[in-house]
């Protein structure tokens, strides 16, 4: 039924001529970016709809999730940091029953145009207005899980384009500890397996970003095996890399610029403290502005790791994490 119905839609797109700028629109990216708040979503959407974005030609930067972050709540008790799947979701109304709560709320534009033809407001239409009372997988809006968004942007000496966490459900929101530094996935893997990494330590997984990895990898492997350690609330990770959307603690991705293009990820020493604080939305490298220019002054840019063949374009041509690691952000 769902197929048919969706064959129907897009004969109808094609007969009104609707196009996907018509539709991605920076009112409906705020919506977008709103519902991913409000459901707990993957820190990969910060990622995704930059390049949407880029791709539409809207006007939309990192800061903006920040912005949407702090006005609307988190509404679903939602794993990896609440106790339900997504099939909960679904059961207790699902994506459009989250949409008609902040619709009322005054959280959504009502007026956006969707694939149907048909706005925001006119396809919630017949959705309840308050979540069902025989399930708490959907919390109605005066009783969230969170008063505000979980994804949160984190700024800093070591971040200073900006780095993205889940920062809800923290035991500990605020990490201060020794670095230890891992140019690859692999050694730091391998050293969480050999019990080398201990409570208080903060992990820098860095060359890991769109022009380092290249790609920008999901650092799924050590966070999980980190959680596997008991060491999941007590011990810090920053990346230029990604996460999976089952990653939780006090992991900070994302981190921009990347070690590749000499950000300041890539001055970090063996040892060095750094400070990962959810409060004050920082992610900072406890060293000197002069001993960090020593420190520039002597770094060098790794090779890359491939020469040739698609990664090798991806690597020449990724832009910044914090825009979306597009591949034609070119200045004409």
């Amino acid at each position: 039924n769902s197929a048919r119905e969706s064959a129907k839609v897009l004969i109808e797109a094609i007969k009104k001529d609707l196009k996907p700028r018509d539709i991605v629109t920076k009112k409906a990216i705020e919506n977008a970016v709103s519902v991913i708040m409000a459901t707990g979503g993957s820190t990969n959407a910060v990622l995704h709809f930059l390049a949407i974005a880029h791709a539409a030609g809207v006007e939309w930067s990192i800061d903006d999730f920040e912005r949407i972050r702090q006005r609307v709540p988190v509404l679903c008790d939602l794993k990896p940091s609440g106790k339900y799947l997504a099939v909960d979701l679904h059961m207790a109304g699902g994506i459009p029953q989250v949409m008609k709560i902040l619709l009322n709320a005054g959280l959504l534009h009502g007026d956006c145009m969707t694939i149907t033809g048909k706005t925001i407001a006119e396809t919630l239409k017949d959705v309840p207005d308050t979540p069902r009372a025989d399930q708490d997988v959907i919390r109605p809006i005066d009783k969230p899980m969170y008063k505000q968004g979980h994804l949160a942007i984190l700024k800093g000496n070591l971040s200073p384009e900006g780095s993205v966490a889940k920062i809800t459900g923290l035991k500990n929101p605020v990490i201060t500890g020794p670095a230890r530094v891992f140019d690859d996935e692999q050694s730091a893997l391998q050293a969480i397996l050999d019990g080398k990494i201990v409570a208080g330590d903060v992990m820098v997984l860095r060359y890991l970003g769109p022009k380092g990895g290249p790609g920008m990898p999901e650092m799924l492997a050590p966070t999980g095996a980190l959680i596997g350690a008991g060491l999941g609330e007590s011990v810090g990770l920053i990346t230029d890399g990604r996460f999976s959307g089952g990653t939780w603690g006090m992991v900070v991705g994302h981190v921009a610029p990347e070690a590749a293009s000499g950000g300041n990820i890539a001055l970090v020493h063996e040892g060095d403290s750094i400070t990962i604080d959810a409060h004050q939305l920082l992610l900072q490298l406890n060293v000197s502005d002069d001993e960090l220019a020593k420190r520039r002054a002597a770094w060098t840019a790794p090779g890359p790791r491939y020469t040739r063949g698609v990664q090798a374009k991806f690597a020449f041509n990724a832009s910044s994490a914090s825009k979306g690691a597009v591949l034609d952000d070119y200045k004409m």
